[in-house]
Formats: C-alpha cells, sequence, structure tokens
C-alpha cells in the first residue's frame, strides 16, 4: 500500500450525499477496513448520515456532521457554521482525509484546509492536484467500480463488489408492525420518486413495469418519502 497501516490512525470520509451515493462506496468501505484494521474510520457527511454510519458500524466507527459549502447543493449553509468546520477538522488531526464525494472541482481545495497528514482523491482538469495519491476521475463506468479504482490506485485490495444492507433488530419488528401481506421472493418493490427531477422516470413508465411485474405473479409494493406522495399516489 502506498500507505502503510502502522501510519495511519485516523481516517477521514468525505462524501456528503444521499443513500443510494453512499451505498455505491460501501465495497471501497469494506477494502478500506481490510487494510487498516484498527484505524478509526470517521464519515463526513449530511446529517441524515448518522444513521448509516451506525448502520455500517463494521466499517465506519464515527460520523461528523458537514455543514455544506458554496457549490454543493445538497444543503444549505452558513459561512461561519463552514469556518467552525474546518477549525475541527485541524484539531481532529486525520492521518488520512479521502475525498469520495466526486471529480474535485468544489471540494478538493477544502479537504487541504484539514492540515491532515495525507490527502487522497478524485481530480480532473479542473482540479487538479500534484499528488500521487490522487486519481484522474473516471468519467464512465459505474460508481462502484469508480470508488473501487481510487482504492486500487492506492495500494489496497479489492474485497469484492457486493453491496449489502444490514439490518437491525428495530428494522425486523417495524417491518413487522406494518403487516405487509408478501412472501419472500415474490414481491417486486417500486420506487418512482428521485431528488432531482432531471433524473426521475415518469410515473406511468413504473406504472407498465408494475403492471408487467403483477402479470407475472409477483406482489408489487410502492414507496417513497413524505414529498414523493403525489408521485406515488399517481403511480
Amino acid at each position: 500500500m502506498k500507505l502503510p497501516a502502522q501510519s495511519i490512525k485516523k481516517i477521514a470520509v468525505f462524501r456528503a450525499l444521499q443513500l443510494g451515493d453512499m451505498l455505491c462506496v460501501i465495497p471501497a468501505m469494506r477494502a478500506l477496513r481490510k487494510a487498516y484494521p484498527n484505524a478509526e474510520i470517521t464519515l463526513l457527511g449530511l446529517p441524515w448520515a448518522k444513521s448509516f454510519v451506525e448502520r455500517f458500524s463494521n466499517y465506519f466507527n464515527r460520523f461528523i456532521h458537514f455543514p455544506g459549502c458554496e457549490g454543493l447543493p445538497e444543503q444549505n449553509f452558513h459561512t461561519q457554521d463552514l469556518r467552525v468546520f474546518i477549525h475541527r477538522m485541524k484539531r481532529e488531526k486525520f492521518d488520512l482525509v479521502l475525498q469520495m464525494q466526486g471529480n474535485g472541482t468544489v471540494v478538493n481545495p477544502l479537504m487541504f484546509l484539514f492540515d491532515a497528514k495525507h490527502v487522497a482523491g478524485f481530480y480532473n482538469n479542473e482540479s487538479y492536484v500534484a499528488s500521487d495519491l490522487f486519481l484522474k476521475y473516471p468519467d464512465s463506468g459505474h460508481e462502484i467500480k469508480r470508488h473501487l479504482a481510487l482504492i486500487n490506485f492506492l495500494g489496497i485490495k479489492s474485497a469484492g463488489t457486493d453491496l449489502e444492507f444490514p439490518l437491525t433488530q428495530k428494522d425486523y419488528r417495524d417491518y413487522a408492525e406494518l403487516l405487509i401481506p408478501i412472501t419472500e421472493k415474490q414481491y417486486v418493490v417500486v420506487h418512482p420518486g428521485s431528488r432531482s427531477a432531471l433524473r426521475q422516470w415518469p410515473p406511468k413508465f413504473f406504472a407498465a413495469l408494475a403492471d408487467y411485474c403483477v402479470e407475472q405473479g409477483f406482489t408489487v409494493v410502492v414507496t417513497g418519502t413524505n414529498d414523493e406522495k403525489l408521485i406515488t399516489e399517481e403511480l
């Protein structure tokens, strides 16, 4: 590995995104944990991701809320909150900060304000970093493989591309209370919503797909957030 395990005791992973994007980085986190079994790994992310860290406690030790910055649309931010966050990052004295947000155009300069011993991640033509710990961001390919490419670039062996989603006892209790009439391997979940309208498939297309699943003998379960109530009702 480019950074030996004995020299890396505190790692911060910067990825302030939503659930789908976070799940795509799990294979990379699995490999990271295997390479640094004794390191403290902290996720720097959006407020909701505290529960993500609790669910994936095999890979993450801590969560720190990133308050946002100019250029990242996921949340509103205040300049003073960002200043406080940067000062906290400096006090943390991380051995390694992994920029796994994307091509680095917005966040690469921010990563170097944390005063970590090492910073690694992605860059593009606009965010070039002269470091052998930075990989040019792949503009094609699956999101899972993009992040595994960074892990491999750092000399860390892959631990597979399988996704996972650990379930807790609370998950099982919550499911039991719903009393959903489904049978294992005989249902299909359809989630028609999206945080970005530009990436959202029209409900009538989801409806056609759901009709087909019903015709094949499956039970269709429609899911959505409160903000997606109109979409699910249309479906």
